[in-house]
């Protein structure tokens, strides 16, 4: 049995510890134990070079995060880590398989990351304010809050982006763009870049008639991969996905994922995960090069 193996059945054990303790009085002592359990979990998770391993764990470690929360529901770590949880298995793991379940997942994760901000100042009774006023609750937050503010912000575009069709969805989007702004301000470089990332897709997506923009999308895309610094490949994955197959260049599109191809996996362990499923995607994507492109003559 793997070491990643192991520890998912440690998280098993300890979410049937923690519904069978539901009863009493939660221990801070325990939380922080099993909260220790499941950082380690998240490590080794990063640096695992399978994906499938990890697809069949995740919802177990998902489980162990939310009744860690139950027991301690204000803890903004626990939140924290349950947001980027939540959202990053809605979109490596179900986006294309059930759009339905993938917007409840973006948005489980958003309120998630709402709920970590609130430690510091109500940004999600904000929403219903004006920007202005949503502006002026985005200034209480410092570069310390990033990881929680970025990964509230990413769970929000995509859960906007499976509801284009909620005019409650749209109307935030002004304040969805300030929150994205605000990250930027406070650290462009986290994660690799992105931040960048992030708002290079949210631009190149988005239909020009609601604010879409491609010449700042690529401003922030190639920002974006120079902080990747040809590392983290999601960048690349994303970049030609969004950017390069919406200018209609066959050949660039070809050339960044065969690069994505061709990188190793593992050259920044922590990385392996992300960037093996990014190597997933550009075999997917250059397969369908003919229907994005038409069948070269």
């Amino acid at each position: 049995m793997s070491y990643l193996q192991r520890q998912y059945r440690t998280l098993l054990v300890s979410v049937l510890v923690l519904s069978t303790a539901a009863c009493f009085p939660a221990k801070p002592a325990r939380v922080a134990a099993v909260a220790f359990t499941a950082e380690d979990v998240a490590r080794a998770a990063a640096k695992q070079s399978d994906p499938t391993v990890v697809r069949a764990g995740t919802p177990a470690y998902l489980m162990l995060l939310d009744g860690l929360i139950e027991a301690s529901p204000d803890n903004a770590r626990l939140l924290v880590a349950d947001c980027q949880a939540y959202s990053t298995y809605a979109s490596l793991f179900t986006a294309e398989a059930d759009q339905a379940r993938t917007a409840a997942l973006y948005a489980r994760a958003r309120e998630y990351g709402f709920r970590a901000l609130s430690t510091r100042a109500d940004l999600r009774g904000a929403l219903s304010g004006t920007l202005p006023g949503f502006s002026l609750v985005l200034e209480r937050f410092g570069k310390g809050d990033v990881p929680a503010l970025f990964c509230t912000a990413s769970s929000w575009a995509k859960w906007t982006a499976a509801n284009l069709d909620n005019l409650d969805a749209l109307a935030e989007l002004p304040l969805l763009e300030a929150t994205m702004e605000r990250i930027l301000e406070l650290d462009d470089s986290y994660s690799y870049g992105s931040p960048h990332l992030l708002l290079g897709t949210y631009l190149a997506a988005k239909p020009a008639i609601l604010g879409g923009d491609m010449a700042k999308a690529k401003k922030h895309f190639d920002r974006a991969l120079v902080l990747a610094d040809g590392k983290f490949l999601p960048a690349k994955v994303l970049y030609a996905k969004y950017y390069v197959r919406r200018i209609q260049d066959r050949e660039l599109f070809v050339r960044i994922l065969e690069e994505v191809l061709n990188t190793p996996s593992d050259t920044v362990p922590e990385l392996t995960l992300s960037n093996a499923i990014a190597k997933e995607q550009a075999k997917e994507l250059l397969e369908k090069t003919d229907e994005y492109f038409g069948e070269e003559p």
